[in-house]
């Protein structure tokens, strides 16, 4: 196929909205994919950040991994229970007797572990007749509309991400004992440079990131709401709705996501794989 519009010779690729995300169809991920329809997949999601496929049926968890794998190597999640016999996929559920959903607040991945994930692949399986939807924030764009004086300021602060006020007790409902285990933390730049791109793009986010290193607690403490509130405006946003078996793989180094937990009592399962990062410079 050839879409002259985009220069993609084997996929279709749809802006989602101006600022962000792109979708994807014309490829099956169940099946494989071919060389060549993973060289414009990378090529789409540099661009885009995040890529919704579009048009897929349930892909095995096996194929998931496979399909991850051909960006890197699979991140293990810290806190969260994994799939029986699956140990790279981390299972997405929610229904009547849950007391969380994940991803309900604006964050980008385990941004606290040393090397914080490229990115994530989440397939949902089932939704709730509606909500459920997920957004997601540009963090190029965010850093982009600061003045000139203020991102020479950030570009030399760093900044603590931590998980232990987070991740203990978190999963305690799925069987999980955190009792002995120590959670992540690390220092990261505030703004960090994409190492593929080589765009800027601010890397805070308010589940993880707790104190700005170089500043006095008060100071950190204004400086890091004025920029949640900043990287949280509705400008730098967008929200997307699933169809059973959508795919959505985003890149956690320049954009944050947010699950709407609208649903209640409602189900809604999907499965993720995790692609490792570096260290953000």
């Amino acid at each position: 196929m050839d879409d002259a519009s985009t220069g993609y010779q084997h996929i279709r690729v749809n802006a989602f909205a101006p600022n962000l995300g792109a979708e994807i169809r014309g490829v099956d991920i169940s099946r494989g994919v071919s060389d060549a329809e993973l060289d414009e997949i990378n090529r789409a999601f540099l661009k885009h950040q995040v890529l919704f496929f579009k048009e897929q049926t349930e892909i095995s968890p096996s194929k998931h991994v496979a399909f991850g794998k051909k960006f890197g190597r699979l991140h293990s999640h810290p806190a969260a229970p994994t799939m029986d016999g699956h140990p790279e996929i981390f299972e997405i559920h929610a229904n009547k007797n849950s007391k969380i959903a994940n991803g309900e607040h604006w964050h980008s991945d385990v941004s606290c572990d040393d090397e914080p994930p490229l990115g994530t692949m989440l397939q949902i399986h089932i939704l709730p007749e509606c909500g459920g939807d997920t957004m997601f924030s540009n963090m190029y764009d965010a850093y982009e509309d600061l003045s000139p004086d203020f991102k020479r300021f950030l570009d030399g602060l760093t900044a603590k991400h931590e998980s232990e006020h987070f991740y203990r007790g978190r999963y305690a409902e799925r069987g999980v004992d955190d009792t002995n285990k120590t959670y992540p933390q690390a220092n990261h730049p505030v703004v960090r440079t994409h190492p593929q791109t080589g765009r800027k793009a601010l890397f805070i986010n308010r589940t993880f990131t707790r104190k700005i290193n170089e500043l006095s607690e008060s100071e950190s403490e204004y400086l890091l709401s004025f920029l949640w509130e900043h990287v949280e405006s509705i400008k730098y946003q967008i929200r997307f709705r699933w169809s059973v078996y959508d795919m959505a793989f985003w890149d956690n180094r320049c954009c944050m996501h947010r699950a709407i937990w609208d649903y209640w009592p409602a189900e809604r399962k999907g499965r993720r794989v995790t692609i490792k990062g570096d260290v953000p410079s």
